[in-house]
């Protein structure tokens, strides 16, 4: 595939709202990069600002702030969760996580 519609940043933020307990490893078999892409994205996103992360036994539990902009001039005016609920298809999965502006 030489080309896609959503950057891997976006995809990593999706396999979060999915599923705010996913490993490293597991997102960069779904998005199909190497972990340490995975570990720079996540990094990437924690410090703009995007998402935090607590230890929860072995496994990391991701916050993503919904209420944070959109970074290109050409999504000017919304926001990552609107964005991320126009992605997601069902939207049980997003009002079930969606707490205060966060997922």
């Amino acid at each position: 595939m030489s080309w896609s519609f959503l950057t891997n940043h976006a995809q990593v933020l999706l396999c979060i709202a999915r599923n705010p307990r996913v490993t490293a490893h597991e997102i960069a078999q779904m998005v199909g990069i190497t972990e340490r892409a995975v570990q720079r994205i996540l990094h990437d996103l924690h410090t703009d600002g995007y998402i935090s992360h607590v230890r929860e036994g072995r496994y990391n539990r991701y916050t993503i702030y919904a209420d944070r902009s959109m970074r290109h001039p050409a999504q000017q005016g919304l926001t990552v969760g609107e964005f991320l609920a126009m992605l997601l298809s069902r939207t049980s999965e997003l009002d079930a996580s969606l707490h205060k502006g966060t997922f």
